[in-house]
């Protein structure tokens, strides 16, 4: 199917490989004060899309804060996370560049 609605997913994850010829994952992730991903990485890129709230994003050697509107980018392997860092809710739209997920936790 060509069009899904976000909420009839069950863990608020898209994996392309799942819905036809779709070449990219989506996860929808939302973080209460404090919570975030531990530090992971993936054989691809990953790109944040800050909808809602404030995090702090830590890609490589690099760390910076984001608020909504700013998007960010993990290159393949590298090591990322991000916590929420404001008073209310986080809510990102994480890209993979991959029909299916695979991470590596590193913490």
């Amino acid at each position: 199917m060509y069009v899904v609605n976000r909420d009839a997913l069950p863990t608020f994850r898209y994996e392309g490989a799942e819905h036809g010829p779709a070449t990219v994952s989506i996860l929808f992730s939302e973080s209460d004060p404090g919570d975030g991903p531990r530090l992971h990485r993936h054989p691809y890129d990953e790109t944040w899309i800050v909808q809602e709230g404030q995090v702090q994003v830590w890609i490589g050697e690099e760390a910076g804060e984001a608020r909504a509107g700013d998007i960010a980018v993990a290159p393949p392997n590298t090591p990322h996370k991000f916590k929420n860092i404001g008073e209310g809710v986080a809510r990102l739209i994480c890209i993979h560049a991959s029909s299916t997920v695979s991470t590596e936790w590193l913490e």
